[in-house]
């Protein structure tokens, strides 16, 4: 099997997606919310990062983190905020074989997506979409009315109006535009 590698750029901001291993019907992330807060304060203490933006959805989140210059080390950071989580609820998800052999739970896709923020544009644009995310899924009417989104804290400070997206171009937004 080939090692999969991730591009490593010390100090950077990334974007991320991160997947409940079965999505579907799984509000797990909401349902556990308390959790998973804990989770990323407890893995920040040992392993600084800033949270720019975040969703929390009920089956996968989206986030956009700045590490400390010099540090490039994101894959320890999210094995480590999905290990605490899993620890920390109650078994009961279905576990494949090959995760059985490995002692693994059965809560997370092992892998995430990343993307390097290259600029201030794609900065915006990945902010928006993490903003967008629970519209476009269904969740909400209106971005605001999503209450796990850092959404509310870029209206408090003025990067964004409360009826933000109430009239925001659908394919514009899912295409990163």
């Amino acid at each position: 099997m080939t090692e999969y590698r991730r591009f490593q750029h010390p100090g950077a901001t990334w974007f991320f997606t991160v997947n409940l291993a079965e999505r579907h019907g799984n509000s797990l992330l909401t349902d556990r919310l308390d959790v998973l807060r804990m989770a990323f304060a407890h893995v920040k203490t040992k392993h600084p990062y800033k949270i720019d933006a975040v969703v929390i959805l009920p089956e996968h989140l989206h986030c956009i983190l700045t590490l400390p210059e010099g540090d490039s080390d994101f894959s320890t950071r999210w094995g480590l905020i999905k290990a605490y989580f899993s620890r920390h609820i109650e078994k009961g998800e279905r576990i494949s074989k090959s995760r059985e052999k490995r002692g693994e739970r059965g809560v997370w896709q092992r892998r995430f997506w990343e993307h390097l923020i290259r600029d201030e544009t794609d900065y915006q644009q990945h902010i928006d979409y993490i903003h967008w995310n629970p519209v476009k899924h269904g969740w909400v009417q209106c971005a605001k009315d999503w209450p796990h989104s850092s959404f509310h804290g870029y209206v408090k400070r003025g990067a964004y109006p409360e009826n933000w997206g109430n009239e925001i171009n659908l394919s514009a937004v899912a295409a990163g535009e």
